[in-house]
């Protein structure tokens, strides 16, 4: 028998085009709209957080790219139509009290909280070459360092602070924001609420303000990893700064146990960041445009034992107008989708990488908000999306209102109590960490507040003990999660572009398009082959 012609070949070939082509067209549509490429810029703050729900999205077919420029840029690329979405630490401010600068959007937008987190004051002091791990400041030597009022490392208010153990003689650089920042008005805020007999006359006048006004010694620096990497750095020694807790977390350096109201030194752990916003005073005026801010005054002089002062979250700017010139079907879809991620299962991730899980009653508030994507646009799908089945650490089954990591978060050590310690020392060994364990009733079981101090406390003007410095410059952060806590709710939240029946029909679809390709041309040459030997 004689081998096919080529004429015989192409024909095969084509037939097999042919039915491939055929395949295709048959090929079941997606039931979910096209995802588009979002662009979006502003926090540093929420910069961690954010790059990992990223990642964690791509796979399903989400593209998102973000800007970290400042909290100050988000909010004006926003306004003026240069991205698709914004991230801020505060509202628009309608007028920077410092710079006069205008901050306010005629583009349509509402407020959509996406992060919890801690600002941390991270820092870098060497003694004998090895970095100290253990520093405590109170809220007024912090604002007396960074107003230019304390400027040596072996000021006596600091010798205080840390119960008699001196720094040495070191000249004290803070290292502050350059750049408009949210990290800036949320730390700005809190020293205008609490010390505003040092904050305001340096500052000039009262408030916030995104815009540090820089004075003295102090480094400028262009965002949040600018701080971290001017503060670990070879000429770094003496420095310290405000960040979000999360780079210090990823650069391995220490922060600052910072005073509480109710007299203990606490980390920005994400425990100490939901007991901390329990206080949050929330705008719950669904039809004003403030609704879902954060006053915060509560949660600064909030007095339990395990709070972290200087705690808050972060906003979304979601562009809600249905005649949006930057938004399409499928934008609105992936934003839809991205969020979901982010308020649901994307929480679950925020204590390991220094921030803290939004509670579950601003989640619910969340999913109102994506809904007004959904108004501004019908094709959007958000069937099949229930708040109750997120997987997050805050959660409480049936009880909204109530906080799962507040509820377990652990009480500090005694030796953290202001006049004992600190924790670390050789003459005030480290006690155990103790942390809450909830009964059947739901109800925390804690340590007593105010426990006595460690005994043999160190008198007054006592060197720095070897104990409270790390190994070394780089050394992890002191701050740990002294608790476990246990995930109430843990159902993975099913995206739209990601549903096991799509998935099924789809590689049904790509089997039969390869077999195609493989056996067609075989089967037709064959068929040739019979024919002509019947011939």
């Amino acid at each position: 028998m004689n081998p096919p012609t080529p004429r015989a070949r192409r024909r095969g070939a084509l037939l097999s085009a042919v039915v491939l082509m055929a395949l295709v067209a048959l090929r079941p549509a997606p039931a979910f709209a096209q995802y588009d490429k979002l662009e979006g810029s502003g926090s540093t703050w929420s910069y961690v957080i954010l790059q990992q729900w990223i990642a964690d999205v791509s796979s399903s077919g989400m593209q998102v790219s973000y800007n970290n420029n400042g909290s100050s840029q988000g909010r004006k690329d926003f306004a003026n139509y240069v991205t698709d979405f914004g991230i801020s630490e505060i509202p628009y401010q309608g007028v920077d009290p410092v710079t006069n600068q205008a901050d306010t959007s005629k583009r349509p937008y509402a407020y959509l909280p996406i992060v919890a987190g801690g600002t941390a004051f991270t820092y870098h002091v060497e003694v004998g070459g090895k970095l100290v791990k253990s520093l405590r400041l109170s809220g007024e030597t912090i604002a007396k360092i960074f107003t230019n009022k304390i400027t040596n490392w072996n000021d006596p208010q600091i010798t205080k602070d840390n119960n008699g153990h001196a720094l040495p003689s070191l000249p004290i650089h803070p290292v502050v924001r350059s750049d408009g920042s949210g990290t800036t008005a949320q730390f700005t805020r809190y020293l205008d609420t609490m010390y505003p007999s040092i904050w305001r006359p340096y500052n000039g006048q009262a408030g916030l303000t995104s815009q540090f006004p820089r004075k003295g010694t102090q480094i400028a620096a262009s965002g949040s990893d600018q701080v971290m990497n001017t503060i670990k750095g070879p000429a770094g020694n003496g420095t310290i700064g405000y960040v979000e807790y999360s780079y210090p977390i990823n650069a391995h350096y220490p922060v600052v146990k910072v005073e509480n109201k109710a007299g203990y030194f606490v980390e920005p752990t994400q425990y100490n960041v939901a007991v901390a916003l329990t206080q949050a005073r929330i705008n719950q005026n669904t039809s004003s445009q403030d609704y879902l801010t954060q006053i915060l005054d509560g949660v600064y002089k909030y007095d339990d034992p395990r709070t972290y002062p200087l705690s808050s979250y972060s906003y979304m700017l979601l562009p809600i107008d249905a005649a949006d010139r930057r938004m399409t079907t499928g934008k609105r879809q992936t934003l839809a989708d991205f969020l979901t991620y982010s308020l649901c299962s994307g929480q679950s991730k925020a204590g390991p990488y220094g921030y803290s899980p939004l509670p579950l009653n601003l989640v619910q508030a969340g999913f109102t908000q994506v809904a007004k994507l959904k108004a501004a646009d019908p094709k959007v799908d958000l069937t099949s999306r229930d708040v109750t089945k997120c997987n997050n650490p805050t959660f409480v089954a049936g009880n909204l209102k109530a906080n799962h990591l507040a509820q377990i978060a652990p009480m500090p050590e005694a030796c953290d109590k202001v006049g004992a310690g600190p924790c670390g020392t050789t003459a005030t060994p480290t006690a155990t960490r103790t942390t809450t364990a909830a009964t059947s009733g739901g109800t925390p079981v804690a340590p007593t507040a105010g426990a006595a101090p460690t005994a043999g406390a160190v008198p007054a003007g006592t060197a720095v003990d070897p104990g409270a410095v790390a190994a070394g410059p780089g050394a992890a952060p002191v701050a740990t999660d002294g608790g476990t806590a246990t995930d109430a709710v843990a159902s993975p939240y099913e995206l739209t572009a990601d549903r096991a029946g799509d998935r099924r029909v789809f590689g049904v679809t790509a089997v039969l398009e390869l077999l195609a390709i493989v056996l067609l041309p075989g089967v037709y040459v064959a068929w040739l082959r019979r024919r002509r030997g019947a011939a």
